[in-house]
């Protein structure tokens, strides 16, 4: 939870829980710069992550970490229009 408070996203709630989330639930696609499209989580894997409201917006946040990474994505109900707000390597422990 620290690592994604630590990212200072002005408009992102304080993260206060997370939950073991199945890939195939938190793996939607992202549209990159290149217009090549992209998932990037195993579906078959689980992944520690939530679902915060943009504060003064209808849309949300995701988050998701596993050992290696974490990434913060907004996007519109259902996951549709999703765009990538951080995505890094971290040294973490998805505790």
């Amino acid at each position: 939870m620290a690592a994604f408070n630590n990212l200072g996203i002005p408009d992102m709630p304080p993260v206060r829980e997370l939950y073991a989330l199945k890939g195939s639930v938190i793996n939607i696609t992202y549209t990159l710069p290149s217009g090549e499209i992209m998932k990037f989580w195993d579906g078959d894997k689980i992944y520690l992550g939530y679902q915060l409201p943009k504060q003064g917006s209808d849309r949300s946040y995701g988050i998701v970490a596993d050992e290696q990474y974490l990434m913060v994505s907004e996007y519109s109900g259902y996951g549709s229009d999703a765009e990538i707000v951080v995505f890094k390597r971290w040294e973490g422990k998805t505790e």
